[in-house]
């Protein structure tokens, strides 16, 4: 396997495209706008070049990754020649099962259709195709390029031969893969979105600051960082996206999303990607400014 497509060059797309594109695969990044696209390549080149500088890789390493590298905005053209797509557009089910539906009519029989998605089902997904067998879940951590887990998510008709070839192709980008099975938000947001809420909710019942609770997660916990900084880093859209998968799927009140993070999203609030979340971004990643609302 040596033809890749990736669908969506957003965060997560560009990344994913970055880490197959640097071990050797050549890669075509599809995405309907070419601002988006062109974004995504300097992006990836900023993050060469800070592989470069940490002497991580050399010069020689970048040139070959940026050229491993092909943008389209035509998903057929994207797609024709690819052994496996990974699409990683916006988490809606509703979009994820139109280009799915469209990937599907434009790949060969053989190729490995996969999906970024966070929470939503691949039996579900799967379904709008003619090779459900062939449809798997290949959910990357954010930054890709760094994060170590794949959660390899097995629909109900995924097969066990492309189970183990998307196992195998996961380990080629020096990630360490695990295998869960496909229920709502899968094992890494079944446990890391309640979290979030909850942090949320105390927030919101005044128990303590943005700062306080991210700041005893941290120290208390070991946490790499705070879930409210973890909030705004994923986007407080995609929290509450996966928090509706989690309530609609489980029926448990448990899962219900806060009110707060509902408002926060309706009001354009999403985290570093709007500027603006539980901090400020306008300043930049470095510096951590609790933002005016929740001062």
């Amino acid at each position: 396997m040596k033809n890749i497509t990736v669908i969506g060059a957003g965060t997560m797309g560009n990344g994913i495209a970055h880490t197959f594109a640097q071990f050797g695969y050549q890669v075509s990044l599809v995405d309907i706008s070419q601002e988006a696209l062109d974004k995504a390549i300097a992006k990836i080149s900023k993050n060469l070049d800070r592989m470069v500088a940490k002497e991580k890789i050399t010069e020689d390493d970048k040139t070959s990754t940026l050229a491993n590298i092909k943008t389209l905005t035509s998903l057929a053209e994207g797609v024709a020649n690819a052994e496996l797509v990974v699409e990683a557009a916006t988490e809606n089910v509703d979009l994820k099962l139109k280009i799915f539906k469209d990937i599907d009519q434009n790949t060969s029989d053989n190729c490995i259709l996969a999906t970024n998605t966070s929470s939503i089902s691949i039996t579900k997904i799967a379904a709008v195709t003619s090779k459900p067998d062939k449809v798997i879940g290949m959910h990357f951590m954010n930054p890709v390029p760094v994060m170590k887990l794949v959660e390899i998510i097995r629909g109900y008709s995924t097969s066990d031969a492309v189970t183990e070839e998307i196992m195998a192709v996961s380990k080629t980008l020096s990630k360490v893969p695990v295998e869960v099975n496909d229920y709502p938000g899968f094992v890494a947001n079944r446990i890391l979105m309640p979290m979030i809420n909850e942090a949320i909710i105390t927030l919101n019942e005044g128990v303590a600051g943005v700062e306080e609770i991210d700041t005893v997660m941290k120290l208390g916990m070991a946490h790499p960082m705070g879930p409210l900084q973890l909030a705004d880093f994923i986007g407080l859209d995609v929290c509450l996206a996966i928090m509706n998968v989690l309530y609609e799927g489980l029926g448990n009140d448990k899962y219900a999303p806060c009110p707060l993070l509902v408002n926060m999203v309706t009001a354009g609030k999403k985290g570093v990607k709007s500027g603006e979340g539980f901090y400020s971004w306008s300043h930049g990643t470095k510096d951590l400014i609790v933002a005016d609302n929740f001062k």
